[in-house]
This record gives C-alpha cells, structure tokens and sequence, in this order.
C-alpha cells in the first residue's frame, strides 16, 4: 500500500486471504460516530486486542513506523479503574515479548521503539526483549523522575521509572535520531571571544582519555605561537596529528586570549543543528510526571473516574521528538487515554493506536477529539497547538 487512508487500510483488511486451514482474522470496521475530522488523515485509533491488530497491520504498515512507544501493564499486583495488573509473572513475560515482536516486525529500517517499566520487571524484561530482538539492537535505558514527593511508607521513595531503547538499526538511528533543542541559557554559553566571522562558539577539551587510544594520538601539539602542549597524563589528543594540524589551521582550536592556553576545540553556534545530544536522565522540570497527566486528564473528564498512572504529554513529546518527524508514522499498541495520539496530532505525526479496553471510545476517542478542536492542556503552548487534523476510529468485528 502507498497511502494510510481509510479507505486503502480497510480494504486491506477486508481482502485478506486465511492461509490453508486457518480461521480468517476478524475484520475492521470503521465507526463514524466515533471518528472526527477530515477522512484520509492517516490516523487511526483501533478498538481491539492488539496482539490481533498487530497481526493484521503486517502487509498495510511494515516496515513504515518510524517510532515505536510501549507502555505495557507493570505487573504490579495491583487493580487499576481501567485494567487489572496482577498477572503471574511467566504469563505477563510472554505477553510483552510476543507484543514486543510484532511490533518489531513493523518498524522501519531506522525505526526505534521504547518501552516503559518500573523496577518489578525492568531487569527481566530487558533479558526477555534482547532475546526477541537481539542484544545489539539495544541503544539504552532512560530514567524518568515520575514523581516529585516523597513516600515515606515505604523503605524507599521510589520516584522513577525506565523507558527501554532499542533500534532496528542503532547506527542509522544514530544518524537520523534528532537532538534537543539548546534552551537560551545554552545558547547564552557561546561567545565570540575571537570576532571569528562564522559566529559564536563555545570550547570543549581537544583531549580524551586513552584507554582505548592508538599511537597516533600522542604527539606533541605546537601552537601557532610556537608552544609545545604535551597531552595531560592517562589523556591523549581527540585527533591524530595531521589531522589536528589541519584544525588548527582552519582556525577551529582556541588556544586562550594570550595564545599559551591549553588546545581546546571550538563548537559553532551555527553547525549545531542537531540539537543536543539527549541524555538518559529525565527530570520532572523537563517531561513532567505522573502527577501533571492526571491532572490534565481530569481537567478534560472533570468528575470522572480516570487513569491512576497516565503518561505527561511532555513525556511523549520528547520521545516523538527524538525518534521521529514531522509526517513520520507512530505507533503505540496499549494506547490507553491517547496521549500518543494526541502529543502525535500536537506534533504534526500520523498515528495508529490500538486499544483493547472500553476506553478506546469512552476516553482515548474522546479526548483526541477535543485535540482535533484545539484543546490548550498539556504540550498545546509550546508548539502553539490551536486545533487541526482527524482520526478513524476502527473496531475488530
């Protein structure tokens, strides 16, 4: 298929021949009262166990999601207003693995797909999915800061929780993953001590530590006004020395104000257009918390009985914005309240969602139509969200 409009999707899905001896896969049916906005989007909420709907996705969008998000039950052993979350701990394994591969299966090539656990089954987890998709795709784990207030009836206050990284191929991923944006107090650390024509820069250590080093980065550097720089003791120099020559001829190593400063290397202003390189630490200040979603959540249901542990909005923004863009293809198989289609909608990303409980339509459907109207919670003012878009909503039948 070359397009994800309704109409191809569910065609697909209605021509699907069983295999010999097969029952044929439940169908899907597009439910208009519970769609909204314009038809041919791309976007679809799907109503149904998403082990099925995954199955049935293969021939229509594989090989085509950019960016993967998971957020499977925690096995927990508690009972949730939505879902139960008690599942024996084997059984919940095979659950998530068998969920994990499929939607592996439809990944792009430089796709990624990141997972969200706490520490009941984080560990085991990880063994389960490198085992499903092999060790070397894994890239790594992030720590997210879930709550700011101490919970002292516990011998711990645990206030993170884990969100996995894997990539159908890290180095392509690593290629085309996008940075965080420089906020202006980064921005404010380069300078132009130099008047150097291409602008404000900032310096970093032209040096590096040389455990795994090779002969050709320990030499003696000489400074344009002859001074000899020796690498500091258990560091040797980031480039060979042809090749440092050649930064210190294109003007790229500050050597200090009076020229006898240790060799360091300048970083433009102007060539960081990646962004920042993300870090594995995310804080409540910069993604939000638990405590920020339910509180957006119940602002859109006032007085009804909600999610005890939805996912912020700035959460999922930061994930959409590393892992995708712009006009990129999501995914997210336990779509819950719908923040992933609604951070996707806010985002200008298409999105297929997929939803077994009766919150497809009562919350999730519900909420990313106020989305499409132009609701102002969550990440709406910092990408001026004023409305736009649609969804189909589809049902296994």
């Amino acid at each position: 298929m070359d397009d994800l409009s309704p109409r191809s999707v569910l065609e697909h899905f209605s021509h699907q021949a069983a295999p010999m001896g097969q029952v044929l896969p439940r169908r899907l049916g597009r439910v208009k009262s519970l769609s909204h906005g314009p038809v041919g989007t791309g976007n679809f909420l799907v109503h149904g166990e998403n082990l099925d709907v995954l199955s049935l996705l293969g021939q229509s969008i594989g090989g085509r999601v950019k960016c993967a998000y998971m957020d499977p039950p925690y096995r927990t052993g508690e009972r949730f207003t939505h879902y139960n979350d008690d599942a024996e701990h084997e059984e919940w394994l095979r659950d998530v693995s068998a969920r994990v591969r499929r939607v592996w299966e439809l990944l792009s090539d430089d796709g990624s797909v990141w997972i969200s656990i706490d520490d009941h089954e984080l560990h085991y987890l990880k063994v389960a999915v490198d085992r499903v998709i092999g060790r070397e795709s894994f890239v790594t784990t992030v720590i997210w800061q879930q709550r700011t207030t101490r919970e002292n009836r516990k011998v711990f206050s645990n206030n993170h929780e884990y969100v996995l990284v894997y990539a159908k191929n890290p180095r392509k991923f690593s290629q085309v993953r996008n940075g965080l944006t420089l906020t202006e107090d980064m921005k404010g650390r380069y300078v132009n001590h130099d008047d150097d024509p291409r602008g404000p820069w900032q310096s970093v250590s032209a040096n590096v530590q040389a455990g795994h080093a090779v002969a050709s980065q320990f030499y003696v550097v000489t400074a344009p006004n002859g001074r000899k720089h020796y690498p500091p003791n258990g560091r040797c120099w980031v480039y060979n020395q042809q090749r440092m020559e050649l930064e210190i001829a294109q003007g790229n190593v500050w050597f200090g104000k009076n020229g006898n400063g240790v060799p360091r290397l300048k970083k433009f202003l102007s060539s960081s257009h990646r962004g920042l390189t993300p870090e594995t630490l995310w804080t409540a200040d910069q993604v939000g918390t638990n405590d920020h979603a339910k509180k957006h959540i119940h602002a859109l249901f006032p007085g009804e009985p909600l999610f005890d542990t939805p996912k912020p909005e700035a959460l999922l923004a930061r994930i959409l914005h590393i892992g995708s863009n712009p006009g990129d293809l999501v995914l997210d198989p336990y779509f819950g309240s719908g923040t992933t289609g609604a951070v996707a909608l806010k985002m200008n990303r298409r999105f297929v969602g997929i939803e077994a409980g009766e919150h497809a339509s009562s919350v999730a459907a519900a909420r990313l139509r106020q989305v499409v109207e132009g609701e102002l919670g969550g990440i709406s003012p910092e990408v001026d969200w004023e409305g736009g878009g649609g969804f189909d909503f589809l049902r296994m039948r």
